[in-house]
């Protein structure tokens, strides 16, 4: 001990130990918080770009860690707040077409989510010891991630990591991990990077590349099995808010183009009420089975359904919507899923955004849905944008199941998906009378992936730990401040 260390009484400490805990305590100003908040809007955007940059994602939360380490809870959760809205305002921009300044709040909604990671995120790295903290951290995100998307009132599963590889699915084990347990696997990484961001920047980039080269290997290492299938000749016609006339004029033009289709699929809200007897009485003439959207009216209200007609004339099946979309007249929430006992297999049917949410589309797969069949309304006036960020999910849905999916699109983008998420046939955005074909190949059922039971554990566990910083954080409010002493004076007594 030298003679400062005699005077202060300091204990002589490791000075690189030392070091690295005052830069930790002292966690990010505003400038690196602003930098950081950059960077995770920045890398978020580039993700989304193109097929090839999807992994950019594990960089975004990278920097997410980064704000859960500034040094008071304010700036963490302002500057995860900021973020959200970089990212919400662009993404979901199309919101201000249909919500106008309503916009604003949703932008907002989907903002608060990151900020409850950052704040969350902090206070696991205050309070737990050095091993435990970091590992927390991907629990504390994927939990609001998996509530924002899937459990409650406003849920919307847009916009998170996974959905990153919409355009490109085989470049990740989604058949293995699902798009939660996906990002769950991407924060880890981006938390094994922060762990030695401060220590080494070589050691957090090698990080970063080996967690990214791990999740490649795995997914070239876990093929789908080829099985022995039935194949249905599947088609389709895009029309919004068409006439009963401009129905049967397109069908007729849809088999003279594909007349070995055996399965023919319209959109959602194909009609404003049940299906037309004259509907009925063509595909008894052409000997055609039919699914086709519509309203089916009950007791001043009615549901969203998709019907199936078949070749006999007769309705045989019909599925309404499980989730309504929130702020408009979408009809009731369905009172049951059933799958549907084609001569083919069975096939699920689920309406448009019911697609997104895997508490939907888990329920088909558990009924043994061998392929999902999509009615989709997106309306032309909600812009390309708003359409291609949908077509997102068809391929990654495919991908966690390992079963094909024909989306139909009112006005695009209509999507043959095949079990392994590739997309080898489409129906552009804007394209009025545009037609989509494809074979379907039904295997065995879907299987779900693991982080469907996982999602939910880490939504309990995070919900747990927000309750105990709560409880913390009142109980240190209402702790009696200890008695301070002043210490003496220079020259006093």
């Amino acid at each position: 001990m030298n003679s400062q260390d005699a005077v202060t009484g300091m204990e002589v400490v490791p000075t690189r130990w030392f070091a690295s805990r005052i830069d930790h305590d002292q966690g990010r100003g505003w400038r690196r918080v602003c930098l950081w908040a950059s960077i995770a809007v920045l890398v978020f955007h580039a993700a989304y770009a193109w097929p090839q940059t999807g992994f950019l994602t594990v960089v975004y939360l990278f920097a997410l860690v980064q704000l859960a380490r500034a040094d008071t809870w304010r700036k963490a959760f302002y500057a995860g707040l900021a973020v959200g809205m970089g990212i919400s305002s662009v993404k979901l921009a199309f919101f201000w077409r249909i919500f106008s300044a309503g916009a604003i709040a949703l932008w907002l909604v989907y903002a608060f989510w990151i900020g409850l990671f950052a704040i969350l995120g902090r206070a696991c790295l205050k309070k737990f010891p050095t091993p435990l903290s970091w590992f927390a951290l991907p629990f504390v995100w994927i939990g609001p991630e998996y509530f924002r998307s899937e459990l409650y009132y406003l849920r919307f599963s847009w916009l998170n990591p996974g959905m990153a590889f919409g355009l490109s699915p085989e470049q990740v084990p989604l058949r293995d991990l699902g798009i939660y347990g996906l990002s769950f696997v991407l924060m880890g990484i981006a938390c094994g990077a922060a762990f030695f961001w401060q220590g080494s920047k070589t050691k957090a980039v090698l990080v970063l590349i080996a967690g990214v080269g791990g999740l490649r290997l795995w997914a070239a290492l876990s093929p789908l099995a080829h099985q022995s299938s039935t194949q249905v000749q599947v088609a389709g016609v895009q029309m919004e808010f068409p006439t009963e006339q401009e129905v049967l004029l397109r069908l007729n033009e849809l088999i003279r183009k594909y007349p070995k289709a055996e399965l023919l699929v319209l959109s959602e809200y194909t009609f404003g009420e049940g299906v037309p007897q004259k509907i009925l009485g063509w595909c008894r003439e052409q000997a055609k089975y039919l699914v086709v959207g519509g309203r089916d009216p009950v007791s001043g209200n009615f549901y969203n359904t998709a019907y199936v007609i078949s070749p006999e004339g007769k309705i045989i099946f019909r599925q309404a919507k499980s989730v309504p979309i929130q702020f408009f007249k979408d009809g009731l929430p369905a009172p049951e899923q059933r799958v549907w006992n084609s001569p083919w297999g069975k096939i699920g049917i689920c309406i448009c955004y019911d697609l997104s949410y895997s508490r939907v589309t888990d329920k088909l797969v558990e009924l043994g849905a061998q392929a999902l069949v999509v009615p989709t309304m997106d309306v032309a006036d909600w812009g390309q944008r708003q359409h291609e960020l949908h077509a997102r999910v068809a391929p990654l849905r495919a991908a966690e199941y390992g079963v094909p999916v024909f989306r139909l699109a009112s006005s695009g983008i209509s999507q043959a998906v095949d079990r392994k998420g590739r997309v080898p046939s489409t129906a552009p955005c804007l394209g009025d009378g545009a037609m989509l074909s494809t074979t379907l190949e039904l295997a065995v059922a879907g299987r779900r992936p693991l982080d469907r039971w996982f999602a939910p554990f880490a939504t309990g566990i995070t919900a747990l730990l927000l309750l105990l910083f709560c409880i913390r954080s009142v109980l240190e409010c209402i702790k009696p401040k200890e008695l301070q002493i002043e210490p003496p004076q220079p020259g006093a007594g």
